[in-house]
């Protein structure tokens, strides 16, 4: 399977919105994912196998932090690690402009998800409890710091 990554365009709104519904209880709405294209703090990457837009993560870049924003991958195409390609291409990025730390919430339940953050190196630094609107549920605060490149 030859997975591609770039950034997103307009043009992948609709498959990313499609993802976004089939993997969030409350999904962003098409025209947050429209905004975020002219944030200037938002990058977001997609996965691509044939042309079709498989998954897509976000992050917004405060000096040298990322803020992982969401990331998913299509319900047809998970457990095949799309979405460590989509970390690996998250992480090149924001190595370019040199960030060095990394956070996201997760849903306290989404235990596959904590896996793969784990797998990269992040670690639980709290909780926010009720985080989550559609249930109450409290998302897991997870950060990643790696030491800064004083080259």
């Amino acid at each position: 399977m030859k997975i591609k990554t770039s950034l997103m365009t307009e043009a992948d709104i609709n498959e990313v919105l499609e993802i976004s519904l089939l993997s969030f209880p409350i999904s962003w709405s098409k025209e947050s994912y429209i905004q975020e294209l002219a944030n200037p703090l938002a990058n977001y990457i997609v996965a691509k196998l044939d042309n079709k837009v498989i998954g897509f993560v976000g992050t917004w870049i405060v000096m040298d932090e990322a803020h992982i924003t969401n990331i998913a991958v299509h319900p047809d195409f998970r457990q095949k690690n799309v979405g460590s390609t989509l970390l690996d291409a998250l992480i090149k990025l924001t190595k370019d402009v040199n960030c060095n730390a990394y956070t996201l919430e997760v849903r306290a339940s989404n235990i596959p998800a904590q896996k793969l953050y784990k797998k990269y190196g992040f670690v639980e630094q709290g909780v926010r409890k009720n985080y989550y609107q559609d249930n109450k549920e409290d998302a897991v605060i997870m950060w990643r710091i790696d030491e800064k490149n004083n080259s």
